[in-house]
């Protein structure tokens, strides 16, 4: 990234590319020595960094994902991993994989052992997200719903939040899928997908805004210090104030957002990353405008 920031547009392609994982690339997630990728096949792999920056990246190590009962009705054959999260909880780093049987799955990732599953969505889910500061993983389902999970006590989980049955968020012809979800380093959570996107109290369990996305079905949302940042069903990325008013919207090369990354790690390379449909990935210095395109 330093050297894609700098003036050589040569820096602007892939310095090395490899086949991650068997069939489709469903989600990436990052520690300091490992790339974790994971898509179809029952299967999450993990590169270490130092072997994909020197340009002969292999698998260093793989988790398999439970086999369910043939007795489980409906059970697929395969189970893709939508989303992946990691968490350092007592020194121990641990992985959260969102997946396409409705289990969230929690391994260890020092022994790569299954630490627990929870089980309490009925379709399949988009994403996972850890909050700050906490041991309580949230995700957001295809069922339409948002679960709160204490990650330290398997069982159900100790909040839902169901936005399709708001008539301020509800979009029947859009569908109650959702898509994202993220939450503050407080009470604050936000989350959309065919209902529109809204901002919740995780102790009213009420939304407080709704935010006008007419057009938009939303797949990515993230705090970023006094803003939301969304991206979804239209090519552009949007700034909110959280009253509700935006802030700014970003015209982006996809005609569809499904992933918005911030790099938090260095000050002084702290761009906004997105990605969707189309082979690039366009990068924002300046959160208010498109500075280039990497081009895959």
């Amino acid at each position: 990234m330093c050297n894609a920031l700098g003036p050589d547009r040569s820096n602007h392609v892939p310095t090395v590319s490899f086949t991650a994982c068997d069939g489709p690339l469903y989600s990436l997630v990052s520690t300091k020595i490992f790339l974790v990728c994971a898509g179809t096949g029952n299967q999450i792999n993990g590169y270490c960094w130092k072997d994909v920056l020197a340009k002969s990246p292999k698998v260093a190590w793989s988790i398999s994902l439970p086999s369910l009962p043939v007795s489980e009705p409906n059970s697929p054959s395969s189970v893709e991993v939508n989303s992946m999260v990691t968490s350092v909880q007592d020194d121990v780093t641990y992985l959260f994989a969102g997946c396409g049987n409705n289990l969230i799955y929690q391994f260890d990732l020092e022994s790569g052992s299954l630490v627990n599953k929870f089980n309490g969505h009925t379709d399949y889910i988009h994403c996972v997200h850890m909050r700050e500061n906490s041991q309580q993983c949230v995700s957001a389902s295809e069922d339409g719903s948002v679960r709160v999970w204490d990650t330290r006590v398997p069982g159900e989980a100790v909040q839902v939040i169901n936005p399709y049955k708001h008539d301020t968020c509800a979009r029947p012809g859009l569908g109650k899928w959702l898509g994202c979800v993220a939450t503050d380093d407080s009470d604050w959570l936000v989350c959309g997908g065919g209902p529109s996107l809204s901002l919740w109290h995780l102790r009213s369990l009420m939304p407080t805004t709704v935010f006008d996305t007419p057009n938009s079905c939303l797949h990515s949302v993230q705090f970023h210090e006094d803003t939301i940042i969304s991206g979804g069903s239209s090519a552009a990325i949007t700034h909110w104030f959280i009253g509700g008013s935006k802030k700014a919207e970003v015209e982006m090369h996809s005609t569809s957002i499904h992933s918005i990354c911030i790099n938090k790690q260095l000050e002084d390379t702290k761009v906004l990353s997105s990605a969707g449909t189309g082979p690039y990935i366009d990068v924002c210095t300046n959160f208010g405008y498109k500075a280039f395109s990497l081009e895959l």
